[in-house]
């Protein structure tokens, strides 16, 4: 069984004047997700900043995640790093912590081969019982992990259940589903592709816009799940200009921004991100008054 269907969201990680996480600030965050439909909620990723935290932030906002969530909606943890010792620890502390999936992404840096990527993988996956999400973003770790080597690993290791696709490579997306007959969780990793990959047979998205839209991200999904399929379409075309601007600037900066021209007060990224630049602001800001988000 998939951890979720739909449209799950990569949360952000609100963050204080003085850098610290701002954890009254994430609960009402979660609380504003799973009251706008919201399928999941995955803490931690690229778009919570993990890169930039220590390891004990890491897993504390897993943890306290897990917490406010109460398993009223699924929480996925992301516990991926180039190193897979730490990848492994990771992995056992947030399935400890209630997680019920884990978001792999593959090692960045090292420039594994593909043959790296499945001991590292399957080294992580044999530690823990909860199912595994790998994350395919190679503009990002500089490696992609081959349509072969996800099918490999889906079908001989038991828990490792889909994969996260953010290559944009819809061919490789379409030979994947091929080499697995379908027996696969695969999601998008680009909220303005969401639909074309549900028509090959995905089974949602890991998307941004949810942490500002997260009605209108789950709908573009139970639209089309419900075979609605030229509603979805209409909506992920509506929502491609506001897209287009959260990712102007490399992510999560413009979703920061995007949050705090709503009032929520999420904090500045940390170094090395920037706050956003003004005129890529003032774009973010009309696309989100045409949308309907902001006055």
């Amino acid at each position: 069984m998939s951890i979720f269907k739909g449209a799950g969201v990569a949360i952000i990680t609100p963050f204080r004047e003085n850098g610290e996480v701002n954890y009254k600030k994430l609960e009402e965050l979660l609380e504003e997700q799973i009251a706008g439909h919201t399928d999941c909620i995955v803490a931690t990723g690229t778009t919570g900043e993990s890169a930039t935290m220590t390891e004990e932030e890491h897993l504390d906002v897993i943890r306290f995640t897990c917490d406010v969530v109460k398993k009223r909606i699924p929480v996925i943890a992301g516990t991926g790093s180039n190193c897979t010792r730490s990848a492994v620890e990771l992995s056992v502390e947030a399935e400890k912590a209630g997680a019920d999936g884990l978001l792999l992404v593959s090692p960045y840096y090292n420039k594994a081969t593909q043959n790296g990527l499945k001991a590292h993988f399957k080294a992580v996956a044999d530690e823990v019982k909860i199912p595994s999400i790998l994350y395919n973003i190679p503009s990002r770790t500089g490696v992609n992990i081959a349509p072969e080597t996800i099918a490999y690993l889906c079908k001989n290791v038991e828990n490792i259940v889909g994969v996260k696709e953010a290559s944009g490579n819809f061919s490789a997306i379409a030979q994947l589903l091929n080499l697995t007959d379908g027996n696969i969780d695969v999601y998008s990793g680009n909220d303005d592709q969401v639909v074309p990959l549900l028509a090959l047979g995905g089974k949602g998205v890991i998307s941004v816009l949810s942490n500002i839209a997260p009605k209108e991200a789950h709908e573009i999904c139970e639209r089309f799940f419900n075979g609605d399929v030229e509603g979805s379409r209409e909506l992920q075309l509506r929502a491609l200009p506001l897209i287009n601007a959260l990712f102007c600037e490399v992510n999560p900066i413009p979703v920061k921004a995007a949050l705090n021209l709503m009032g929520k007060e999420v904090g500045e990224p940390r170094l090395p991100l920037t706050v956003m630049e003004p005129a890529h602001q003032e774009i973010l800001r009309q696309e989100m008054v045409k949308f309907g988000l902001i006055r």
